[in-house]
């Protein structure tokens, strides 16, 4: 994500199926879960009496949460309850918010932060992944704005219990880390099955008329999560989650959280693919992450300069640069389409021994040893980041022989009209990046 600004040979066409009984196995999680819940001390019964309202309308929220009251036009419908509402979203919204205003536990809350989060990125999978849908199946919107409902509901919830902040804080995180995919990645128990981990984004720069805006690499995310291409090789399985546009996120260890516990599961992955949306009209894959961000402000406009912060818990090697390990000629001679793809060698340094101080150097051959990191190919935004976090874990984890880099897809234009949320222009194009992005992974 740029601001503004044995592996197959064969080309993949973006064919994949569902892994049968992998599937099936996750589509039972849900309904336990949700019994569990049920059941739990401090739910109501569904045949209890509704309470009475439990939210403060004057709790404060975060700039996110705040978009969630932006139109296009005056008097028109306010963007994201409307995406909400014609992605079918809006019952599953209420229902957690109905569910909220009767529990009774800190106990119960936690459950079903992380019951309804999982519920709803799952159904944001398989809205994305049906050919049976009103709304188009590949608009990653729906998802954001959903997400933003719940933890805004955590945010002004007032319980008949005391609830301190950090226990709000880490409510709003189970909801949060659940609906992006990042408690669900696991993959089945099967020999000669290859593993693939990858992440999308959020949409960003939301101000004014672009609170419209999508993010393809979200929509790929989506396309990808619990899936499997059959290959010459075997099958390849994939599995996804969206990160944030946030800083603080990515200080509180998401990245880790996806990419590090994957690694430490029992059946582990044979690579990493950090995906984000960066430059009009081209894919490129990223031959270098640099350990520095450059303040380029967040989806709650907030910056943040300097070296990338440690994680707590997790290895932190202090590595400058991390070379990406993706096959990158195979996916530049792929054949995908329509857009080009091409390996991006371009990085920036500050001189030894000055961090963060005077002119950079930008090149494009090998960093120079003890020099400072300044950006790499993907800038010094939480792109670049996604790929210098998931590689660092790798490494640190020792996990040398896993395939790990990043994959910037083109930038996703809006559509024409100012005051429109779609157009079929917009549709297609978000379409064309999204396949062209599943079948090099695919590659990978």
């Amino acid at each position: 994500m740029t601001p503004t600004s044995g592996v197959s040979t064969l080309p993949v066409t973006g064919h994949y199926r569902a892994v049968t009984h992998f599937s099936r196995l996750r589509a039972l999680v849900p309904a336990a879960v949700a019994l569990s819940l049920l059941m739990a001390p401090g739910v109501a019964s569904a045949q209890d009496a509704t309470p009475a309202p439990c939210f403060d309308t004057n709790a404060p929220l975060t700039v996110e949460e705040q978009r969630l009251d932006d139109t296009l036009v005056a008097g028109g419908p306010a963007v994201g309850p409307e995406l909400v509402r014609l992605a079918g979203f809006t019952p599953a919204v209420e229902k957690f918010t109905d569910r909220l205003c009767r529990t009774g536990s800190a106990r119960a809350a936690t459950q079903l932060a992380s019951t309804a989060g999982g519920e709803l990125w799952r159904a944001a999978v398989k809205r994305a992944q049906s050919t049976q849908t009103t709304w188009d199946a590949y608009d990653d919107r729906p998802l954001y704005w959903a997400r933003l409902h719940l933890t805004k509901a955590l945010r002004q919830w007032t319980p008949r219990f005391g609830l301190d902040a950090a226990t709000r804080a880490a409510l709003v995180q189970a909801v949060d880390r659940a609906s992006r995919g990042v408690s669900d990645v696991r993959f089945p128990q099967e020999p000669g099955v290859r593993r693939i981990v990858v992440t999308g984004f959020d949409p960003f720069q939301l101000q004014g008329t672009s609170v419209r805006r999508g993010n393809p690499a979200g929509a790929t995310a989506l396309q990808l999560d619990g899936k499997v291409f059959d290959t010459p090789q075997g099958e390849v399985v994939v599995q996804a989650a969206v990160l944030p546009v946030l800083w603080g996120g990515f200080d509180e260890g998401v990245v880790e959280a996806v990419y590090g516990t994957a690694l430490q599961a029992a059946v582990k992955p044979d690579a990493f693919v950090t995906i984000s949306q960066g430059r009009p009209g081209r894919f490129d894959v990223e031959r270098w992450a640099s350990r520095w961000r450059g303040g380029f402000p967040d989806n709650n406009d907030a910056s943040s300069v300097g070296p990338v912060p440690d994680a707590a818990g997790w290895p932190q090697p202090a590595t400058e640069f991390i070379e990406t390990t993706l096959p990158y000629q195979k996916m530049i001679d792929a054949g995908t389409g329509p857009f080009p793809v091409q390996l991006n060698r371009s990085f920036c340094e500050w001189p030894v021994g000055t961090p963060g101080v005077g002119p950079m150097s930008c090149r494009s051959d090998e960093p120079t040893p003890g020099a400072a990191a300044a950006s790499g190919g993907g800038g010094d935004y939480l792109s670049n980041e996604s790929m210098y976090r998931a590689n660092r874990v790798r490494t640190g984890l020792g996990a040398t022989g896993v395939l790990g880099g990043h994959l910037h897809v083109p930038v996703l234009t809006q559509p024409v009209d100012s005051a429109a949320l779609t157009d079929a222009a917009f549709e297609a194009q978000r379409r064309d990046i999204t396949d062209q992005a599943v079948a090099l992974v695919g590659v990978v």
